[in-house]
């Protein structure tokens, strides 16, 4: 099992940049893929970007392709989300997730979640 904290959200002006960060503890992070998700008030959760177990593999939704970037160090057990160029439409509440099996867009895969932190953009 594997704990996911993630921290460093904010309130920052359109065109702004933050950057996110996802500590877990527990054994074998290497052995999960990961990946961020985020959720906006009244919307669904939606899949942002996800990375493979030895950070070689990334993928992004087509809303936050390049202006993020995601990141991993599995020696310190921490994934990163990178996010330059922010619009308002980026204000959610922001999630990291692990997964075991495979590399997914859905949130359903994902076997652990952290508790997420706020990102708020204004325009």
């Amino acid at each position: 099992q594997v704990q996911l904290v993630e921290s460093g959200g904010g309130l920052v002006q359109a065109g702004g940049s933050l950057r996110l960060s996802c500590a877990a503890s527990g054994p074998s992070f290497r052995r999960y893929i990961m990946a961020w998700f985020r959720q906006a008030p009244g919307k669904e959760r939606e899949f942002v970007a996800a990375i493979g177990w030895i950070g070689t593999g990334t993928s992004y939704s087509d809303s936050v392709k390049g202006r993020f970037t995601i990141s991993r160090d599995n020696a310190k057990n921490t994934l990163w989300l990178q996010m330059n160029s922010l619009k308002p439409e980026d204000t959610a509440v922001y999630y990291c997730a692990a997964n075991s099996l495979s590399e997914s867009r859905r949130s359903v895969p994902y076997e652990y979640w952290g508790r997420g932190t706020q990102v708020t953009v204004s325009s």
